[in-house]
C-alpha cells in the first residue's frame, strides 16, 4: 500500500474510532479524487446542467461528514460511499427540478444502462429508476453497476467492498450486458 493510501485509510480508521478531526486531515488528501469522480458524473448530465462539479464535491462531503460516524475498511470503500452519495445528490436534484413526473420518454431498462445510459442526454433520475430496478432482481448486480459505472472502481476494487472474487463481479457486470439481469 502507498503512502498516500496508508495515510487516507488510518484517518478513515481514526474517524470510525471517534476522531472527529479525522475528516478535516483527510479531506486535502481526497479532495482531486472526489473532484475527478464528480467531474464524470457531471459529464453525463444534460448539457446545461446547473449543477457545478466543485459544489457536488462539497455538498457530498458535508453529507459524508452528517451521516455520524460511518465506519469505512480502506480507501477503496470510502470513494465507493462517496460515489453513491454523488448519485444521490444528482438525483435528488434532477427528481426535485422535474415538473412532470410523468415523462414522455420512456422507462430505461437495466441493459441500457449498462449498454451506455440509454440515450445521450437521458436524465440521472431515468438511471436511478433502472439500477432500482435491477436491485430488484439482483442487488448485487446493481451494486457492481453502480460502483463500476459510476464511481470509475475497478473489477479487484469493487471485489474487495463486496467480498467476492473478482471474477464474480465480472460475471456480475458481463450478464446484465448481456440481458440476463433477471436471471
Amino acid at each position: 500500500m502507498d503512502t498516500p493510501t496508508l495515510q487516507i485509510t488510518q484517518l478513515l480508521h481514526a474517524r470510525s474510532d471517534g476522531d472527529q478531526a479525522a475528516l478535516d486531515r483527510l479531506l486535502p488528501l481526497v479532495y482531486d479524487d472526489l473532484h475527478h469522480l464528480a467531474k464524470l458524473y457531471m459529464a453525463r448530465e444534460r448539457p446545461g446542467h446547473t449543477q457545478q462539479t466543485t459544489a457536488l464535491v462539497h455538498e457530498a462531503y458535508l453529507r459524508l461528514l452528517a451521516s455520524g460516524q460511518p465506519s469505512w475498511n480502506d480507501k477503496v470503500h470510502f470513494f465507493a460511499v462517496c460515489a453513491r452519495t454523488m448519485r444521490r445528490i444528482l438525483v435528488d436534484w434532477a427528481r426535485s427540478r422535474k415538473p412532470n413526473l410523468h415523462s414522455d420518454e420512456p422507462p430505461l431498462s437495466p441493459q441500457e444502462v449498462l449498454n451506455g445510459m440509454g440515450h445521450p442526454g437521458r436524465d440521472l433520475a431515468a438511471v436511478d429508476d433502472a439500477l432500482t430496478a435491477l436491485a430488484a432482481v439482483a442487488p448485487r448486480k446493481s451494486h457492481v453497476v453502480e460502483m463500476r459505472f459510476f464511481g470509475g472502481l475497478t473489477a479487484k476494487e469493487i471485489a474487495g467492498i463486496l467480498n467476492v472474487s473478482e471474477l464474480t463481479v465480472l460475471r456480475d457486470w458481463q450478464l446484465p450486458r448481456a440481458g440476463c439481469a433477471g436471471r
